[in-house]
């Protein structure tokens, strides 16, 4: 989901091209054996349909059953991948192949440049500070947070003259934070360390303080599972407590799921969106140069997605998709801001667009079918350039102050690892700043993207990513990976975790389905509510494409995704079981009927509707929804679902009710696993071992179920 409610789920491991795949004989997993979970009867009525969920009480993250449980299924799964022989040479590589410095792209804040840096097996990157051509210093070490490396270092904020930060952290992979004020200049902490923050910005006014968002805790259930609804934004007073801090907007007299400020560079206007859900946000903003000014209502509807980007003087820049479901910037005077007063200064074209503003220039950064175009404009919004990017690819960054000259920025490919570049914006020159330490050749492989058609006669683009020579024989160990939701657009990006596969003759695929947002808002509406079955019949089609044309076979084809992805691959376990060798479900949503109930979910349903909309809508969810969709007596592919237990996000209740029934209706031999990573959350802020860990495990359990090995 997009911003903080975003799936994407990233890794960065290696391994080398001296190693090699081979095969072996199917593994011997005659009739797992699971733990017993109990069945409990209780059930729910939807427009007089009585449905039974037999493990609601796995939903108590809390109890010493469920607790139990979760050991007793580590267990089995544990016991069982010991048993893979080349697990641990998998893992050996990932340590020594992910053990080179990794940097991030520089920022300038106050007398200082800020960078990130992990040595190689950090795990945690640390932040330093460089003051001109001095030393880099330490100035944040996420490894001393906590002693397992848990706790991450989950966002930080300057203050203008870069005296002040205000960081936050992320507890076992929460997204619950604290929120601590730093001064830069001696490290010393300012004031109350902030509590209860949830879905939040930092936005500084001055060195007075700064404002964010968090939510009450939940009246029902633990703080991991229970619901947020009413988000709030305060202003916190530098030096104050907590308890002192301003309500700004939103609570009970302004009930709003989803509420997040900003403030123009200049810090004349507080910007505000609030939101119901994760698509569409009401727009306002307060000009804090003219005393008691109030909050001014610029879009009053959630039809559209709205933000202020930047202003000069009263003149506000504004990125929308207001009658332009590709997005488009306009412009409007503060004294004046309704819609029907905006002009556009760079129209809607047939690419989708999303901005940024460096050194006093607007950047454009396009998807052209999921890869990048880079434009530069003047505050005009006449077109000066268009940036040159070093490939065919993913270009991101283009930010910085409008007084700096020059600006850095990612470009990454499927095959290109992660290479920061310095870009001059007088005159568009783009320099190497860092090259990736990763030990991969470009050129000894190919990303090609094709276009296949869907059931409905839709052309979808998907890339291929393979070794150069390949031989198309139906037999190479092939990874479809999938999102499909939220507007989420998945353009090529490195991970040397899927280099593990891509060495050894392996193929990665990954679809741009229905639901995303590689082709605008017309493209995301597409996979949604009563559409949602677009999104699973683009992911079968692309399926199907690939054994046609022999890249691999149905004896050899793993299905991937997290989050949103997740039900993605939970759905296509119960529509296509036959298709698909190995089932990787990550964090996945697996319950349509109850996923409003916990934590954030209720914001989900622009996308996914919900249960209790409708008769049609209840039968649409209930007919595809994975743990209901589940039928005795099928044999389900190789399956090793992996979530955690600090997940906040998509709770692990849905990965936990998903894996006692798939353990108890599948027939085959092949394993139903649980994989539940303790004192983690969502992914975000994972240490590098836990990483490690669990990537060398889904590789170790995709190959030895499809008969193969791992050589070195």
């Amino acid at each position: 989901m997009k911003s903080v409610q975003h799936f994407i789920i990233a890794a960065a491991l290696l391994i080398d091209p001296l190693c090699g795949i081979a095969q072996h004989t199917s593994p011997n997993n005659k009739k797992m054996s699971y733990p017993k979970t109990n069945k409990i009867e209780i059930a729910d009525t939807y427009f007089g349909n009585t449905i039974k969920d037999p493990y609601r009480w796995l939903e108590d993250d809390r109890s010493a059953e469920t607790k139990a449980w979760v050991n007793a299924e580590n267990l089995v799964t544990q016991n069982y991948l010991n048993r893979i022989p080349f697990r641990p040479t998998i893992k050996t590589r990932l340590e020594t192949l992910w053990n080179y410095e990794k940097f991030t792209a520089p920022f300038k804040e106050g007398d200082y440049t800020y960078f990130y840096k992990n040595d190689g097996l950090q795990n945690q990157y640390v932040l330093y500070r460089q003051k001109g051509r001095a030393k880099p210093e330490v100035f944040l070490d996420p490894n001393t947070f906590s002693k397992d490396a848990s706790t991450s270092l989950a966002g930080i904020e300057f203050t203008k003259d870069g005296s002040m930060a205000a960081y936050q952290i992320s507890e076992g992979g929460s997204d619950w934070r604290k929120v601590i004020i730093l001064n830069t200049n001696d490290h010393t902490i300012i004031g109350d360390t902030l509590i209860d923050v949830k879905f939040s910005g930092l936005a500084w006014k001055g060195n007075e303080g700064f404002y964010y968002s968090s939510y009450d805790k939940p009246k029902e259930g633990s703080q991991l599972s229970g619901l947020t609804q009413i988000h709030k934004l305060y202003f916190h007073s530098t030096g104050s407590p907590q308890k002192e801090d301003k309500l700004i907007f939103g609570g009970e007299q302004k009930p709003r799921r989803y509420i997040g400020a900003s403030l123009t560079e200049d810090e004349r206007f507080l910007v505000i969106t609030a939101a119901e859900s994760t698509t569409g946000n009401e727009l306002y903003f307060q000009d804090l140069s003219q005393a008691g000014s109030p909050i001014v209502n610029v879009v009053n509807d959630f039809k559209g997605d709205h933000n202020i980007i930047d202003n000069q003087g009263s003149k506000l820049y504004i990125f929308t998709n207001l009658n332009a479901p590709n997005y488009k910037v306009v412009t409007v005077d503060a004294s004046n801001p309704g819609p029907g007063n905006w002009k556009d200064l760079i129209p809607e074209t047939d690419n989708v667009l999303s901005i940024s503003t460096a050194g006093g220039k607007l950047f454009a950064n396009y998807l052209k079918d999921a890869t990048s175009l880079l434009m530069q404009y003047d505050m005009d919004g006449n077109l000066e350039r268009t940036v040159t990017l070093p490939g065919v690819g993913s270009a991101s960054g283009f930010t910085a102050k409008k007084t700096e000259k020059e600006l850095y920025y990612t470009f990454t490919s499927y095959i290109y690892p992660p290479t920061i570049f310095k870009y001059i914006i007088a005159n568009g020159q783009s320099i190497e700043y860092k090259k990736s330490g990763v030990k991969f050749d470009p050129s000894n492989f190919i990303s090609k993207q094709v276009f296949y058609t869907s059931k409905d006669g839709t052309k979808i683009p998907m890339i291929i990513t393979h070794k150069k020579g390949i031989e198309l024989n139906g037999k190479n160990p092939t990874v479809l990976y999938g999102y499909g939701g939220f507007s989420v657009s998945l353009t090529p990006a490195f991970s040397t975790s899927n280099i593990i596969l891509l060495e050894q003759g392996g193929i990665y695929a990954v679809p741009n389905l229905r639901g995303g947002g590689e082709y605008g808002e017309k493209w995301h509406i597409a996979g949604t509510k009563m559409n949602k079955q677009n999104v699973f019949d683009d992911f079968i089609a692309a399926a199907e494409y690939l054994i046609s044309n022999k890249y691999t076979s149905k004896d050899f084809l793993a299905v991937s995704g997290g989050s949103n992805g997740g039900l993605l691959v939970g759905a296509m376990m119960s529509q296509r079981p036959e298709l698909f060798k190995v089932a990787l479900p990550a964090v996945g949503v697996l319950d349509m009927l109850r996923y409003n109930k916990f934590t954030a979910g209720a914001g989900w349903a622009y996308d996914y509707g919900t249960a209790e909309d409708s008769k049609e809508m209840f039968e649409y969810l209930l007919k595809y929804s994975p743990y209901h969709a589940l039928k005795p007596g099928i044999s389900y592919p190789a399956t090793l679902i992996t979530t955690a237990d600090h997940d906040d996000r998509v709770v692990p209740a849905h990965s936990f009710k998903f894996a006692a029934r798939l353990q108890e209706y599948h027939k085959g031999e092949s394993p139903a696993l649980i994989r539940i990573e303790t004192n983690a959350g969502h992914g975000a802020g994972k240490p590098t071992a836990k990483i490690i860990e669990e990537q060398a495990d889904k590789w170790a359990f995709m190959l030895y179920n499809m008969g193969l090995t791992f050589k070195q």
